[in-house]
């Protein structure tokens, strides 16, 4: 099987997805912007092939690319796993005839504003929403629902120009923000208090392969604006407690009424007082390096076992459930420099074994701002056998963990 790969510069967690399909036994020929002779040497060891682009969003640049690599041979399948590139991909997967996610199930799983009026059209339970191109627009739709409200861009990922609106009077730096002001068409939806998670599969010929659920502590919008907070994301290895059977029935429902044949999956969901409600849905894994706390915490190759359904259709490992695992972004006191750290030592005198990975910036680096992510300024990742004793393990090491800055 020939397999085309999408990265723009092939970063250390994009490399993964080409070992694992080097591994399933692939042709892989790269698709991206660096010059070849900058790629990294075990990189190139695993591409049979590669294509300089001028940008990997560029429709044209893309097709002309993927027709000069089929001039040469067959190609089987093309994947794109940032969310950024996944159009692209698709409107030149489906001009080059290869067989994949369809700019219509891709269009679905992109645009915030089509996303939720196709899961209405389909009964799966969602927040009220509405596209905006009008301050006027969106202040009519607040009358309707009611405040809080939230502002988005249509298409992204995370919370990145993201908008919680207590009132009218709020509006405007969101209005700005957004470009809505402008003439930017923007998703209005309505806030859904409750607690905020998110349901990923391995989809394989229909069917789920594997399923994870993960959990955002505080959620996701508090965690990116609040400093003194260090957010969480943990994912629990209790996946089979029957708390999460109606997340999963509607997870399954979702592949389903999309008709995903072979893909990644990524759900965030609301649990409210207005019930269960999703939010976003992605055909591609999820960031902040999730899929290597799957891996961690459940004894398997998670990029081998995507690779395994792209190439053979099915996945022959099993998830060992024997962890939960997390992420935990910690934050200067302040912007600037970094000039130190306390209590890394101790933290790893103590919870060293359990340990997946951690990220400390230099001495002297600049900060990034608290919105940049999870894995912006310090980070750890860590795992353990139970899911209460993790997140106590979490708290002390947001407790302990000082970052200084001035």
């Amino acid at each position: 099987m020939h397999v085309l790969f999408v990265a723009p510069h092939f970063p250390a967690y994009q490399r993964q997805f080409v070992r694992a399909l080097k591994a399933a036994g692939a042709r892989v020929t790269g698709l991206g912007e660096a010059p070849l002779d900058m790629l990294p040497s075990e990189l190139k060891a695993w591409l049979d092939g590669y294509e300089q682009v001028s940008s990997v969003c560029d429709d044209n640049a893309m097709y002309e690319a993927v027709r000069r690599i089929q001039k040469q041979g067959w190609v089987d399948r093309m994947e794109a796993t940032i969310e950024a590139h996944m159009l692209t991909a698709a409107r030149v997967r489906e001009a080059c005839k290869i067989p994949g996610l369809t700019y219509e199930q891709t269009m679905l799983c992109r645009d915030k504003t089509v996303m939720k009026e196709f899961m209405r059209t389909n009964g799966i339970p969602c927040a009220q929403s509405t596209a905006a191109e009008t301050p006027q627009e969106v202040m009519d739709f607040a009358k309707k629902v009611g405040y809080p409200i939230i502002l988005k861009p249509r298409s992204g990922a995370g919370a990145n120009a993201t908008w919680r609106v207590d009132s009218e009077k709020e509006l405007g730096p969101a209005l700005q923000d957004t470009g809505v002001n402008r003439g930017v068409s923007t998703a209005v939806e309505e806030f859904i208090e409750g607690h905020e998670g998110f349901y990923d599969t391995l989809t394989v010929a229909g069917k789920i392969a594997h399923e994870f659920v993960s959990h955002y502590y505080p959620a996701v919008l508090e965690g990116m604006r609040t400093r003194w907070i260090s957010p969480v994301i943990i994912t629990t290895n209790r996946i089979e407690a029957s708390g999460y059977d109606e997340l999963k029935q509607m997870g399954q429902r979702v592949i389903s009424k999309l008709g995903l044949h072979t893909a990644p999956t990524h759900m965030e969901w609301f649990a409210s007082p207005k019930g269960l409600k999703f939010s976003e849905i992605g055909a591609r894994p999820p960031g902040v390096g999730q899929w290597d706390l799957y891996c961690a915490a459940n004894d398997i190759d998670l990029y081998k076992e995507w690779a395994y359904g792209i190439v053979h259709g099915k996945c022959p490992g099993k998830l060992s459930h024997n962890y939960s695992a997390a992420i935990i972004n910690l934050r200067p006191n302040q912007d600037g420099k970094i000039t130190g750290y306390s209590g890394v030592e101790a933290i790893e005198k103590k919870y060293g074994k359990w340990i997946i990975k951690y990220h400390i910036p230099p001495v002297g680096s600049p900060t990034q701002s608290i919105e940049a992510g999870y894995m912006a300024n310090a980070w750890f990742q860590i795992k353990y056998p139970d899911y209460d004793d993790l997140r106590a393990i979490l708290a002390e090491i947001g407790e302990t963990v000082v970052i200084h800055a001035h």
